[in-house]
């Protein structure tokens, strides 16, 4: 996802430049002309509304901003499969990026894909997923890429995601990544086939995740257990 930073202490009605103000923030200094805001996860989630698009990176905002076709179009193919074969053998449920995922009282983020297993239901609040995902999926912006393999990747490797797939619309260099102990451990580099051990029976072909050439969901459906 495309994200600027945001100033955590313009966080109450709507401006111009989309904050709004939080009265929770805790300040924090690291010199005598330099302070921050940090938010606590509850203020993020309280400042959330839909249409907002955030992510809340130890105790900071960072906005999302639109992302290219080429990106859309790859979430999207990729969405619509993983979830049809999710539903299809009851494995648990899939959100997108409008729905909040907390990992800790400083970090939340709106991940591209998050897949919770059909026994982690408890993890679904009414506003909020609570709890590393299983799976994420993460498709790379230009602006976002460092945090999405930086920050973001330490966080979901320390709270506990299994599975980490990182795709990249322009490069196409996918990258794919397995909970080995307390590690994301690199896993299928340079191989066309990508199983997932999360989504029981589910892969994709490295081949399917070129924008300008996605198969159809049906053809690819097809080759998927049925």
């Amino acid at each position: 996802m495309g994200a600027a930073k945001a100033e955590p202490d313009r966080l109450a009605e709507p401006s111009g430049r989309g904050y709004t103000m939080c009265t929770m923030a805790t300040r924090v200094s690291v010199s005598a002309s330099t302070e921050r805001e940090l938010l606590t996860a509850q203020d993020f989630l309280d400042w959330l509304e839909p249409g907002k698009h955030a992510d809340l990176i130890d105790g900071e905002v960072f906005m999302h901003s639109p992302v290219s076709t080429r990106h859309a179009d790859l979430l999207n193919f990729l969405d619509a499969l993983m979830r049809y074969y999710i539903d299809q053998h009851g494995l648990g449920r899939l959100y997108r990026e409008v729905v909040a995922v907390k990992l800790s009282g400083r970090n939340v983020f709106l991940p591209d894909l998050a897949f919770y297993a059909a026994s982690r239901a408890e993890a679904v609040k009414p506003t909020h997923l609570e709890g590393a995902p299983d799976l994420v999926v993460e498709v790379l912006s230009p602006r976002t890429a460092e945090r999405d393999v930086g920050p973001k990747f330490a966080e979901y490797e320390q709270h506990g995601v299994r599975e980490y797939w990182v795709l990249d619309p322009e490069t196409l260099a996918h990258r794919f990544y397995r909970r080995i102990g307390e590690e994301l451990v690199e896993y299928a580099a340079g191989e066309e086939r990508i199983t997932s051990e999360v989504v029981a029976g589910f892969f994709v072909l490295r081949s399917w995740l070129n924008p300008e050439a996605l198969p159809k969901l049906q053809t690819a459906l097809s080759r998927l257990p049925g």
